[in-house]
């Protein structure tokens, strides 16, 4: 859903608003509201999450986060998994994860929903690259793909079960498949 009202608001006046669920992203003056994940999109996000945090957490190498807003240049998103390096977790005054992260992610992954706009998704992938992130991934679970962009390069699309997707290089060896990844959605 994209605002509709004639005032377009400015970044600051959208960091005052109350967060909603799903969450609204501020994109170009327009707030766009984000669908509601559902099971596929959840499974996926879950698993990859898991995967990802069981290799780096006990290096303190990165940390992913779930839905975690990210405010940099002229948007303020919320991905649906956002890796960031251990040093560059944003701390609050008494060491722990600050509420507001004003940077860019390190890694950036978007899970296509139903009815959910490729572009616009493509969009905050390549926004977060201009500004430094050295990954993007768009899975796709009704293609069973898994778009790959990398900065500065052609993104690469990934169909075959067996493929080993291309992860950051900070992430030293977590390997994971095309295959791995949908199917996580068998239970």
């Amino acid at each position: 859903m994209v605002q509709t009202a004639s005032k377009l608001l400015t970044l600051d006046e959208f960091l005052q608003l109350p967060e909603t669920k799903p969450a609204q992203e501020y994109i170009g003056g327009k707030i766009i509201q984000k669908p509601m994940p559902q099971g596929k999109h959840s499974k996926i996000q879950w698993d990859l999450l898991t995967a990802i945090n069981g290799h780096v957490i006990p290096l303190r190498l990165a940390h992913a986060f779930p839905e975690l807003r990210c405010t940099f240049g002229d948007r303020s998103i919320v991905p649906d998994i956002v890796v960031l390096l251990w040093e560059r977790i944003p701390l609050d005054e008494n060491g722990e994860i600050a509420d507001v992260v004003k940077t860019y992610p390190d890694w950036t992954i978007e899970i296509l929903s139903p009815g959910q706009s490729q572009t616009k998704v493509t969009s905050n992938i390549l926004h977060c690259l201009d500004y430094g992130c050295s990954l993007g991934w768009l899975i796709d679970p009704e293609e069973r793909s898994v778009l790959v962009f990398p900065p500065r390069q052609q993104p690469s699309i990934f169909y075959n079960q067996g493929y080993l997707l291309p992860t950051p290089d900070f992430l030293g060896d977590l390997k994971l498949t095309v295959g791995q990844i949908f199917g996580w959605l068998k239970l």
